[in-house]
């Protein structure tokens, strides 16, 4: 199958490398030269704008993925593309957009008949070799006519064991990849898993803080321990309830930097969680621990522990999210109507 990426930063130009090894054609654009150059030696079809990736596609409908920052520059692309496709033409946005914008976006295409599909993607840096959680939105036609591209960028089912009840026919859900439902269902899946992401690892990080500690001065000394943290990380790998990707992420940090030296504990948020907490105050959903999570990383801009290394080496060992490096406003909201943080491209 024959489709355009826009977009050739961590994620997009893996997913255009997992894409081209499945034997699919990509059409790529990137304002930076160089990875389109690079992906162009690959095998791809390199486009010089944003306006000759349609003459460039020569399957119908044409299908372009964008994988940009949430915000202004996915908003501008997205506005580009209207003007040049055509009907029945397929965008996806693979970024982390808010869903409300989505939705908005679908409405506003629709009008051109131009078909939005929002795409949840999960997987960071690993994505190329894992595969990519997908969690998608959109009319059901235009997601069964993109069946091929999903398929070849999830994960597959792999040597997970089955859920008991699942035996007789797998599904897309075990390959790793859903249609969530309509438009801006994709995004809002997968703005909760990452407000779940944010709970999950500040409970890692203050375990590990309070084991860290347990060797303070402020202790009696019998009372006292000190406690190998690489060890702990890499035994609760092994048959533990709490093993999970996060915690060998951690597992892996603490090996190389037992005291995580190499991180400062500034730890920034691409969006969704916010995102996450609005929606829990719209549905009166009480969401006490990703709300704390949230204020967590907020206060992390303030002062550092321990623990905020560890939540700042795992944003790092997933999605190479580089300390310092996001502009998030504080004073922003999520709304389709007015500034909101700029989300990663990189999944979070």
């Amino acid at each position: 199958m024959q489709i355009g990426i826009v977009g050739l930063g961590r994620m997009g130009a893996n997913i255009c490398r997992r894409l081209m090894k499945a034997g699919h054609q990509c059409v790529v654009f990137d304002t930076n030269t160089k990875p389109r150059e690079a992906l162009a030696k690959e095998g791809a079809k390199a486009a010089g704008s944003l306006a000759e990736m349609p003459k460039l596609l020569t399957d119908k409908p044409r299908a372009i993925w964008v994988m940009l920052p949430a915000g202004a520059v996915t908003e501008t692309t997205v506005e580009s593309l209207s003007g040049i496709l055509q009907p029945d033409d397929i965008i996806i946005d693979g970024g982390n957009s808010f869903y409300k914008d989505d939705i908005r976006r679908a409405k506003k295409l629709a009008e051109k008949r131009i078909r939005y599909v929002d795409c949840g993607t999960s997987g960071g840096v690993w994505g190329k070799e894992r595969g990519y959680c997908l969690m998608i939105g959109g009319p059901k036609e235009a997601v069964d006519h993109l069946d091929p591209i999903f398929s070849a960028l999830a994960p597959g089912l792999g040597d997970i064991p089955r859920t008991p009840g699942r035996e007789k026919a797998a599904s897309r859900a075990e390959h790793g990849y859903i249609h969530a439902g309509p438009s801006g269902a994709g995004h809002f899946v997968k703005m909760v898993h990452n407000g779940i992401e944010y709970g999950l690892m500040q409970a890692f990080a203050e375990g590990f803080d309070i084991l860290r500690n347990k060797n303070s001065e402020d202790l009696p000394q019998e009372e006292r321990f000190d406690l190998n943290l690489p060890d702990i990380a890499e035994v609760w790998r092994r048959g533990s309830v709490i093993s999970s990707w996060l915690l060998d992420l951690g597992a892996a940090a603490l090996m190389k930097d037992p005291q995580l030296d190499g991180f400062s504990g500034y730890v920034q948020d691409s969006g969704e969680g916010r995102w996450t907490i609005e929606a829990a105050i719209e549905e009166a959903v009480p969401a006490d621990v990703l709300t704390a999570s949230l204020f967590a990383r907020f206060r992390s801009r303030q002062e550092h522990t321990f623990g905020e290394k560890v939540l700042s080496a795992m944003r790092f060992g997933f999605g190479g999210h580089i300390e310092g490096q996001e502009s998030i406003d504080p004073q922003s909201k999520p709304s389709s109507s007015k500034k909101r943080p700029e989300g990663r491209n990189a999944a979070e």
